[in-house]
């Protein structure tokens, strides 16, 4: 089993990710401090949302190239 760790952060005002957040748009796509852009379910991060949007540095975790995990760092 192979686990990967991806950081990147994220700068996305509330109106900016409702779409997001409602489900009409199901993956989001950033890029990640080494430059690579990785994809993943966009439900993911709504625990993550305030009333300002999405603000913070995170780390994605996968586990064989799948979602495993997603914690704010910062």
């Amino acid at each position: 089993m192979q686990t990967k760790q991806y950081f990147f952060s994220i700068n996305m005002a509330y109106l900016e990710f409702l779409p997001y957040y409602q489900g009409q748009v199901s993956v989001i796509v950033v890029t990640t401090t080494q430059g690579l852009r990785v994809q993943f379910p966009a439900m993911h991060l709504r625990e993550f949302v305030t009333p300002t949007g999405i603000q913070g540095f995170f780390c994605l975790e996968t586990k064989n190239n799948k979602f495993f995990s997603l914690s704010k760092l910062q």
